[in-house]
């Protein structure tokens, strides 16, 4: 027996050794491949196994997108994330194949889609080609020439109009007459396929190193019936079918006719033309063959609609659409008395949601651009919203920000990008500085991430010259933008956005242990901070004295939440508020929590409903705009998708329920409600150290608060006390007639007209009687 034990460890050792010795993996392509636009290949291996491997993590890369199947099962949809950790290198999926792979023969198909072309989110290698490394078991599955390959035809360039030139994702035509059939099933007769053509190893140029996948793999909510299935018709008249969403969605569209040979189908969304920024996006075609068939058009669209044009006299057998979307869960919550503030939030939340994916976008159809600034909104809702599994997506921009700068310190905006190269100001110092890298380390603890970008940022800094007298010189960059709309004063409004950088890279400064760098940040702040009043302080507004617009009432926000307004200017701003709306649904954001900051939230609430009120109450959409109305009444083109316009949802939770980190990671946190004339209002915020909880009730005289905290944080509750006499703890006296109670409360001071606890992990319930 012990012999027999031994020659088995034996065999082990020598298949370990020869699975070592073997060639490594190769990126593989077909001999007929041209890596024209759009072209398809499929690739295909069978493998035998001595045993199911209780491991089998493989790497796959590829350019553009893969799907993959394990024996004739859906193991990945969509795979592969678009071109773009750093201008040369590529994405790679780490996947485990262990819980599809079994003892003895195992079929490997995958198919590839290659864009082949440059877009405003994905940067082409220029060549279509797979590359796949596994070791199952002591079994290594390696792509190299003994695999088989084939173009595959059947999936066509669709023709004019084309997708606008942002986009990378081409239109796609399915001509079914040329399928392959079941090709990606076990059994199936694949002589028709060819052995692949090896192009080099990991890091060969074009593809160059390989940068393992930061963020899930997509979440397939899987086939989903239409919301009117009911109204659908039995046989095509000929008309355009509309088929309804529930909500402004990612998804694939898919049909089950049956038909006669030649004819043509087309499928679009209602945001293909008429809600889209006014130029044409993603639409699929479909040629039939004759009989009953199946669909799935595989290049994702969004929208509230999906539209199918089917010749007349085609049997409809079924209409459905698969949902896919970033992998997260909508952890987070918040609802209050004000039906239109929760109704704000659910569209904010749809908004968010619907443009994030490969990266952060601006908006899902005209562009599918990470412009950095969006994302700095975007990463705001994220944290106050989504699972932690999304800060992966936030960790994932901030590293391609700082991974395409250029070697003279210029940042780009957006980034990944193959066909713009250019600097956006503006949107880079807000992604450098508190609002961009401090929030995100704030929300995370992720010091690792903070190091490694710090370089970078502090290089893009030493880019702005400063005048001479403690400020700035202007630099407009390649896109000197600001803001959509008009009454934009550039100047402050730009040195401010740097003072907001400055903040942000001292704190990282003196968390790294740079005192030499945070004393100088520290010192450049101070200066800055006396100038600024001096420069554009008139009296009654921060304004350029050579500036002739009205006034900039952005620029006023920014004073405030950057602290360069002081209390004493709270007034006059807060006129300015009153009078001046020219800020879009993106800088709104700054001056709702500016208007908080200074303490007044009822005036905050009244305009921020003011101004959304038209987006919000339109039926039509389940998502916030890019401008205050949509068409020729949007910036840009107007998208109905933006969000960039959710930065209410962050406020919301932040600011009217005070839910907010004092310390990176959650370490200390502190739950500061700022209720004004809100009558009720809870949120739910999903921190990386766990759920915390407020709730507050505010009438009749009597202020409710209810608070949970997470285990390992330390939180600061804050009771407003205007008017109040006495503040129950937990059903005991902890504070009266101005003093706190002896009763082991932990007293933590009055502020600003709040009455300050320390407490620890658990629930809590503070009662605050006039």
């Amino acid at each position: 027996m012990k012999t027999i034990v031994m020659i088995f460890a034996l065999l082990l050792t020598v298949t370990a050794l020869r699975a070592q010795e073997l060639p490594p993996a190769q990126w593989i392509t077909t001999t007929r491949s041209q890596s024209a636009t759009n072209t398809w290949i499929a690739y295909r291996k069978t493998v035998q196994l001595s045993a199911a491997p209780a491991k089998a993590l493989a790497s796959i890369a590829a350019d553009s997108k893969y799907w993959l199947w394990i024996n004739g099962k859906l193991v990945v949809f969509e795979g592969a994330l678009k071109r773009g950790p750093n201008p040369q290198d590529t994405y790679v999926d780490e996947v485990d194949l262990a819980p599809y792979l079994r003892q003895g023969e195992n079929t490997i198909a995958i198919l590839l889609c290659y864009f082949g072309k440059d877009g405003f989110s994905h940067k082409s290698s220029g060549r279509a080609a797979l590359y796949f490394d596994c070791m199952a078991g002591n079994t290594p599955i390696r792509s190299n020439r003994d695999w088989k390959t084939a173009l595959m035809n059947a999936y066509q360039a669709a023709g004019a109009p084309y997708p606008n030139w942002r986009l990378s994702e081409p239109n796609l035509l399915f001509d079914a007459r040329s399928e392959r059939k079941g090709w990606e099933q076990p059994g199936a007769d694949v002589r028709w396929m060819e052995g692949a053509k090896e192009l080099g190893l990991a890091g060969v140029y074009p593809w160059n190193r390989l940068i393992t996948r930061p963020i899930p793999q997509w979440k397939d909510y899987g086939m989903k019936a239409y919301r009117n299935a009911a109204a659908i018709p039995a046989v095509s008249s000929g008309d355009t079918i509309v088929c309804e969403l529930p909500y402004n969605a990612q998804v694939t569209p898919y049909f089950e006719i049956e038909a006669e040979a030649g004819g043509h189908v087309q499928i679009f969304t209602d945001n293909y033309y008429p809600f889209n920024g006014a130029e044409s996006n993603i639409r699929g075609e479909y040629i039939t063959r004759a009989g009953v068939q199946a669909y799935e058009h595989l290049l994702w669209m969004n929208g509230h609609k999906v539209f199918y044009v089917f010749p007349k006299g085609v049997k409809i057998k079924s209409l459905r659409y698969r949902e896919t979307g970033y992998n997260t869960a909508f952890s987070g919550a918040f609802e209050c008395s004000d039906p239109f503030f929760n109704r704000l939030r659910e569209k904010a939340l749809r908004t968010l949601y619907v443009t994030m994916r490969d990266n952060f976008m601006d908006c899902p159809e005209r562009e599918r651009a990470q412009w950095t600034g969006d994302a700095v909104n975007e990463a705001g809702e994220v944290f106050y919203a989504m699972s932690p599994s999304a800060h992966q997506l936030i960790r994932k921009w901030l590293h391609e920000v700082v991974s395409w700068q250029q070697p003279d310190g210029k940042i780009y905006a957006p980034v990944p990008a193959g066909n713009w190269f250019d600097e956006l100001p503006c949107q880079v110092l807000s992604t450098l500085g508190y609002y961009g890298i401090w929030t995100y380390y704030l929300n995370t603890g992720d010091k690792a991430t903070i190091a490694d970008l710090y370089d970078g940022a502090k290089k893009y800094l030493m880019l702005w010259e400063p005048d001479g007298t403690g400020l700035m010189k202007f630099r407009g960059g390649d896109w000197t933008w600001g803001d959509w709309g008009d009454n934009r004063d550039l100047l402050p409004m730009y040195n401010l956005w740097y003072y907001i950088a400055l903040d942000g890279m001292e704190r990282m400064a003196r968390e790294l242990n740079k005192p030499a760098d945070a004393a100088r940040f520290g010192a450049d702040r101070a200066r800055f901070h006396t100038a600024f009043n001096a420069r554009f302080w008139n009296g009654a507004a921060y304004r350029d004295p050579a500036y002739k617009g009205k006034t900039d009432d952005r620029t006023q926000a920014l004073a405030v939440v950057s602290g360069i307004a002081g209390r004493e200017k709270y007034t006059a701003i807060m006129k300015i508020f009153a009078e001046e709306q020219h800020a879009s649904p993106y800088m709104e954001k700054y001056v709702f929590e500016a208007m908080f900051r200074m303490g007044y939230p009822d005036e905050a609430l009244a305009r921020h409903k003011a101004r959304f009120s038209d987006m919000v109450g339109d039926d039509r959409f389940t998502t916030l705009f890019e401008g205050w109305g949509i068409g020729e009444k949007g910036f840009g083109g107007g998208t109905v998708n933006h969000a960039w316009s959710g930065g209410g949802l962050t406020v919301l939770s932040q600011y009217l329920c005070g839910i907010e980190p004092l310390s990176p990671g959650y370490d200390t946190i502190r739950i500061m409600p700022r209720p004004g004339k809100m009558e009720q209002a809870s949120a739910v915020v999903p921190s990386v150290k766990g759920m915390i909880r407020s709730a507050f009730t505010n009438r009749n005289g009597r202020f409710l608060l209810d608070a949970e905290t997470p285990a390992a944080s330390a939180t600061v509750i804050a009771i407003p006390a205007a008017g109040v006499k006495k503040i129950k703890m937990n059903n005991k006296i902890a504070w009266a007639n101005g003093a706190y109670a002896k009763s082991g409360v932990k007293a933590f001071g009055t502020e600003d007209g709040y009455v300050r606890f320390l407490v620890g992990p658990g629930k809590y319930r503070f009662e605050a009687e006039k």
